[in-house]
């Protein structure tokens, strides 16, 4: 718990932080005196966000330039701007303007800068009491002392300052973020000017809403974007372009947060977002200009779809987590460690036919179903990649109840020093009223050269270390699969 001391310290700098900011309003104007402004068009500016915590940021502004050499102050950009990204271009007269110089001042003025700032200076100060103090500032790092003209010094404690006044704000301090140019124009008058760096910070993902109907038969279907704006920056009646796709970069970016979207019923509407390819990518742009402010998030609806079509799956892997790694394995213990967990699955094709069939970005789908009182409950969620059209989305949403598997070595033989044989046996247990399908997954995880000598049902080859039974379970019943293999070397 914070005690009555430091309660004032906050206060103090919490005051220091608003004389601050006052001042730099009164004396901001000063800096840029004599150069022209950079004056925002109302028709805000062109954003691009990638999902990979990046943004493409296209500035729109009004500059009155003179014939020659101009500072040209651009204040209002990301503090997290990349300044080796930074594109000017005048639009009025492009080859009559070029850029000589440019620098991006990122010295933001604050309580304890503007202190540092003021050593060796005249302020004065008025405590809680009200008594008034001025002189040289010799500290201010923790207690404030003044040096008097009389050569007297005295030390005023920081909490008990209620009001501290400088005389305007020191040079090579600045409240935003600005760059500065020197641009040497031939044409005078207003010049209509293009901005264009990137910067991260912001970042952008699909979040999906599925609400499965009570015969786990189909689904309604939202999507989301979710826009996480960290960049130091707010973009006013941004006309908005999302990009999804791996684009690659050199540099490496933070990660951003991941947002949260509220369950939603799918309602046939048109479309906010319009999808087209750009390159290798697809690149989905807002019909409607929006505002996207610093530090916030925002969620825009992109794509509904009502009684998509949906196959629930029961998958058993007993022996989650093994593979073949490229080399003989002969322990007989190895591999015997059985899951008991059999997982539940959703899946569904992301096609027209289905009334879906666009590219579906990356991010997370979470599922609802209705319980017997009408009110939606969450029953999972998994994360999807970059899926085109005409694919297959599989689903995890969690471990079934009912539906229990058991696997366990029932034998194993060392033939010769080239040969192994194993024999597995896997039992699958219901509980439910009705039967199951339960697909089996099998790792042939000892050497990459093996052969099933024999098995007690049939099984498909999903991939050359991998195999799948597909068993049917009665209701309140039990199946058992086993199956031998054999591995050479």
């Amino acid at each position: 718990m914070l005690k009555r001391k430091d309660y004032l310290i906050v206060f103090g700098l919490a005051f220091l932080c608003i004389l601050v900011l006052t001042i730099g309003c009164q004396g901001g104007s000063s800096l840029a005196s004599g150069t022209p402004a950079a004056i925002a068009k109302s028709a805000g500016v062109d954003l691009t966000v990638y999902n990979q915590n990046i943004a493409l940021v296209k500035d729109k502004r009004v500059l009155a330039l003179k014939s020659g050499a101009n500072e040209v102050r651009f204040t209002d950009v990301a503090s997290q701007i990349d300044p080796t990204s930074v594109q000017f271009t005048s639009l009025t007269d492009p080859n009559g303007t070029r850029v000589l110089e440019q620098n991006y001042a990122y010295d933001i003025v604050g309580a304890k800068k503007i202190l540092e700032k003021y050593l060796d200076q005249n302020v004065s100060l008025v405590t809680e009491d009200g008594t008034k103090y001025s002189g040289k500032l010799l500290s201010g790092a923790d207690d404030i002392i003044l040096q008097g003209e009389d050569g007297q010094v005295t030390t005023v404690k920081l909490a008990r300052v209620r009001d501290l006044k400088f005389p305007n704000l020191p040079g090579g301090l600045i409240t935003k973020p600005t760059l500065i140019w020197l641009v040497n124009a031939s044409k005078e008058g207003n010049h209509e000017t293009q901005v264009t760096y990137l910067t991260n910070g912001i970042n952008w993902k699909a979040n999906y809403v599925a609400v499965v109907n009570d015969k786990d038969t189909a689904m309604n279907l939202n999507g989301w974007v979710t826009i996480d704006n960290q960049s130091g920056a707010t973009y006013e009646d941004a006309k908005l372009k999302l990009v999804a796709g791996d684009v690659r970069r050199v540099t490496p970016v933070p990660a951003a947060r991941d947002g949260y979207v509220a369950p939603t019923a799918a309602a046939k509407a048109e479309a906010q977002f319009v999808q087209q390819d750009i390159f290798e990518y697809k690149l989905y742009t807002l019909q409607r200009a929006t505002t996207i402010r610093n530090r916030e998030t925002k969620q825009i609806e992109f794509t509904s779809a009502a009684n998509v079509p949906i196959s629930k799956l029961f998958v058993y892997d007993g022996a989650r987590g093994l593979r073949f790694y490229g080399y003989q394995i002969t322990d007989p213990s190895y591999g015997k460690t059985s899951n008991t967990k059999v997982a539940v699955m959703i899946e569904f094709k992301n096609s027209e036919a289905n009334r879906l069939g666009i590219p579906l970005p990356k991010g997370t789908i979470r599922v609802y179903k209705a319980d017997a009182d009408g009110g939606n409950q969450f029953i999972g969620e998994d994360n999807i990649d970059h899926t085109a059209k005409d694919e297959m989305v599989r689903l995890n949403i969690g471990n079934a109840f009912d539906v229990v598997g058991e696997r366990k070595q029932t034998n194993f033989a060392k033939l010769s020093d080239r040969v192994i044989e194993e024999t597995y046996e896997i039992k699958l247990r219901n509980h439910k009223k009705e039967a199951v399908e339960v697909r089996v997954v099998e790792h042939l995880f000892r050497w990459s050269n093996w052969q099933v000598l024999k098995s007690s049902q049939d099984y498909s080859k999903l991939d050359s270390q991998t195999i799948e039974f597909r068993v049917s379970v009665p209701p309140d019943g039990e199946k058992v699969v086993n199956y031998t293999v054999r591995y050479s070397w």
